[in-house]
């Protein structure tokens, strides 16, 4: 691991725990077992550490776009379990990437903003797809889309790799959870079809909630 990396870590664990404005560079040079000065070798500010954290996060979340295949029910269990294995691997970093952000300057806010739209537009293109197709059940996929983020993102507060269900379980109840609020429902090939016999889900606005 480079020291840059090392570093990163670090001010995951910390500004995760402690909150961004709570830590200090001496609090990530004693973590590091360093000199404070010696930071400054690799970064040029805590902002810095801030923004290229949740970058780091947010392109591990966009990443799923490339294993979005086949029909929207089985684009909606990849994106559950890749946001989940986000979680689950980089928990510290996803903390900081739905909090501490908010602290930044409002130049790099806005540009964090921007990746954290981008990835609930792919949210919301598959549940979209999903209406379109007949398979899913919403009058409204933007707030089906806020309901579904809000559902998987609180994870990060009480998951635990030790915990009664591994990663693999979690992410299956995740997913069925997942396709019953989008009125959808599982069948034998793995597809899914609509609660109501006689017709498809009504395609909904996409705009504001």
């Amino acid at each position: 691991m480079s020291r840059k990396q090392e570093i990163l870590t670090a001010a995951s664990e910390l500004f995760s725990q402690r909150g961004f404005h709570a830590t200090s560079i001496r609090h990530l040079a004693r973590a590091l077992g360093v000199q404070g000065g010696s930071l400054y070798a690799h970064i040029s500010s805590k902002e810095e550490l801030l923004v290229e954290i949740v970058r780091r996060a947010a392109e591990r979340f966009l990443a799923v776009r490339d294993r979005l295949v086949g029909s929207p029910v089985q684009k909606l269990r990849t994106l559950v379990r890749a946001h989940l294995d986000v979680i689950a691997q980089e928990q510290a970093s996803a903390t900081v990437f739905f909090h501490e952000w908010k602290f930044l300057p409002e130049e790099k806010r806005r540009q964090v903003l921007a990746w954290r739209d981008a990835y609930e537009r792919l949210v919301q293109e598959v549940v979209e797809e999903g209406v379109l197709a007949g398979l899913f059940r919403v009058e409204n996929p933007r707030l089906a889309t806020l309901f579904l983020l809000s559902a998987l993102n609180w994870t990060y507060q009480w998951y635990r790799k030790d915990g009664p269900l591994s990663l693999e379980e979690l992410s299956e109840e995740y997913a069925r959870l997942a396709l019953s609020a989008l009125g959808a429902r599982e069948v034998e090939d793995g597809e899914a079809q609509d609660r109501t016999p006689g017709g498809p889900g009504l395609p909904g606005e996409a705009g504001g909630v």
